[in-house]
């Protein structure tokens, strides 16, 4: 039941929902309707037991990928897939600056064991974006869901550690060696004994192609890392993923 300060608060503000706008009865995250939060889909098993790759039946297992040894983080996980009404609020997000959709976000992060996955990380590293972008947004959104959806881990965020020295055409109007000359030599460490013998958990808002984690890994691994994770809130997934 609400409070009485709630009640009041949605009175004077009612809530509406982020996905489709219709009113709501109450302002308690997540801020979706029954419809919206029907359109959600959470990715859970069956799925690559490394990177996360759905299948689209059977038991968790390694993809070809990951067999390949093509993955240098240990873990990878992402919450929901690509689309709306989850692309919407990662996309106001992060090109708007609305921060409103924040504790929706943090509690779907929280719902039916997502979080249990990962290990307890010793430094949390929001994938940098390059100077450039991060003066032309204004903040990093990689940053702000690692602060503000991982309340439990928030002492753990380290945004100096890892940097990023040049822009990269976007990993998706890409495909197969361009992906990885295109973010080649493009991250490194400032700090590279905080990440030796650590955990690390990295965090992004979208898993799209897997080769920024993974270029990011293979600083992390370099400095001697002792266990790579990578949360993402979402994953892309066009039809050709799906194994």
């Amino acid at each position: 039941m609400p409070t009485f300060a709630e009640a009041v608060q949605d009175l004077l503000f009612p809530p509406h929902c982020l996905g489709c706008g219709l009113r709501l009865d109450a302002s308690r995250p997540p801020l979706l309707c029954p419809q919206c939060v029907s359109g959600l889909t959470f990715l859970g098993s069956p799925l690559c037991s490394r990177c996360g790759l759905p299948f689209v039946s059977g038991v968790d297992h390694l993809c070809g990928d990951c067999l390949a040894g093509r993955h240098l983080f240990d873990l990878a996980r992402s919450l929901l897939h690509y689309r709306p009404p989850a692309s919407d609020l990662i996309l106001s997000l992060k090109f708007t600056g609305n921060l409103s959709g924040l504790a929706t976000l943090r509690a779907l992060l929280a719902r039916d064991g997502f979080l249990a996955a990962f290990a307890e990380p010793d430094l949390m590293l929001p994938v940098p974006l390059h100077d450039g972008r991060l003066r032309e947004r204004g903040f990093n959104q990689a940053l702000v869901i690692a602060r503000e959806c991982l309340p439990q881990w928030r002492d753990r965020v380290a945004p100096a550690v890892l940097l990023r020295h040049r822009p990269a055409i976007p990993q998706a109007l890409l495909s197969g060696k361009k992906r990885r000359a295109n973010l080649g030599n493009t991250f490194s460490l400032a700090q590279p004994a905080r990440v030796a013998g650590a955990k690390i958990l990295l965090v992004d808002d979208v898993y799209t192609t897997g080769t920024t984690v993974n270029e990011c890994s293979r600083v992390l691994r370099k400095a001697g890392a002792e266990r790579i994770e990578v949360l993402t809130v979402a994953r892309s997934l066009a039809t050709g993923n799906l194994q």
